[in-house]
């Protein structure tokens, strides 16, 4: 048997950059003050009882925000939303104001979701898992709602892609 090699990182972003994934921004509220970030990493994990999960990068000024407020808002993004996508995902923005001009609404919870959202979910955080640079941010899913027709943004290969 041959001793195991540690494997590039390089190799692994090309490897796992071959899985398509959605686009979603999940928000939540602190002290008044929205957050908002960009992720591609959302998944359902069950259906008894209804859980999904966001992985937020510890370094982000979300990832204290959104376990410091315990709730959390998922807006999965419509082809249409590229430019969206890519506003929350970048680093340093002005917290105030930033969901200015972007139509939304409050959910139960009091998180802001997206109202052109193909779905979007609320989710109470139950768990949060260690996960390298990252947390996993496990929650139960309150409330859902599909507001708009459409497809996908999807992310594939370092890049944004859509259906057909």
């Amino acid at each position: 048997m041959q001793p195991e090699q540690p494997v590039d990182r390089d190799a692994y972003r090309r490897v796992v950059g071959r899985f398509a994934t959605g686009i979603a921004v999940v928000t939540t509220i602190v002290d008044d003050t929205d957050h908002a970030m960009t992720v591609n990493s959302f998944a359902s994990v069950s259906l008894d009882p209804l859980l999904a999960l966001f992985c937020a990068e510890k370094v982000a000024r979300f990832h204290d925000a959104v376990l410091a407020a315990g709730v959390w808002g998922v807006s999965v993004l419509a082809d249409t939303a590229e430019d969206v996508s890519r506003f929350y995902a970048h680093r340093g923005r002005p917290l105030k104001g930033q969901l200015d001009g972007r139509p939304h609404h409050r959910g139960g919870l009091g998180v802001a979701l997206f109202d052109d959202a193909l779905a979007t979910l609320e989710c109470r955080t139950t768990a949060v898992h260690d996960g390298g640079d990252h947390s996993i941010v496990v929650g139960e899913v309150v409330a859902v709602d599909t507001p708009a027709e459409g497809s996908p943004l999807l992310y594939h290969e370092g890049r944004y892609r859509r259906l057909g």
